[in-house]
């Protein structure tokens, strides 16, 4: 292979590698597009006409129960109830609180789950906080929303769900990469 190959095939992977990182970067502002587009994630006007649409059953209620954990952060987590009975077809809200208990600012990401896994296609969140990132100041604390739905079509047999929300510290990436770069030089 000539110089003159290797050279542009070494252009056309550096290219290739640059398209990737802009495609991958530009990920998270182009879903938050195609949510606007669509009216999925945290819109609460389609949250309110999805929930109108649904037959409510006051037939039954339904135990949810909030389970909240941490990990690898410094925040403490909690629901305001421990558990709540809805009715399934009804838009329903819990309301949690974390505290940022370090002396420095962190960026949280709560991961969500509900249990039993099958009941899980029958709990729909409307408007959550789990749909971003939380970023909380040295000290800071503050009240979260999650909206949600049991699903009326929910078989009988599951007269509870848990649903559990994990925090984790996602970090300072901009340092992260700093950090990454200067381990590659060393």
């Amino acid at each position: 292979m000539s110089d003159k190959n290797v050279k542009k095939t070494v252009y056309k992977l550096l290219l290739v590698t640059a398209g990737m990182f802009a495609f991958g970067y530009a990920l998270v502002p182009l879903y938050r597009v195609y949510c606007d587009l669509t009216g999925r994630g945290s819109n609460r006007a389609v949250s309110e006409t999805v929930a109108g649409m649904s037959e409510v059953d006051d037939s039954r209620l339904v135990t949810v129960v909030f389970d909240t954990n941490t990990r690898d952060i410094p925040w403490t987590f909690k629901a305001e109830r421990h558990k709540t009975k809805v009715r399934p077809g009804e838009l329903s809200e819990a309301v949690f609180t974390v505290e940022n208990r370090s002396a420095r600012t962190v960026t949280g990401r709560a991961i969500p789950s509900v249990s039993p896994v099958q009941a899980g296609v029958y709990l729909s969140k409307m408007d959550c906080f789990c749909f971003s990132e939380q970023v909380l100041a040295p000290g800071e604390s503050r009240e979260m929303q999650v909206r949600f739905l049991v699903d009326a079509d929910l078989p009988e047999r599951f007269s509870s769900m848990t649903l559990s929300y994990t925090f984790f510290d996602v970090g300072d990436r901009a340092a992260s990469g700093t950090q990454a770069a200067e381990k590659a030089e060393s």
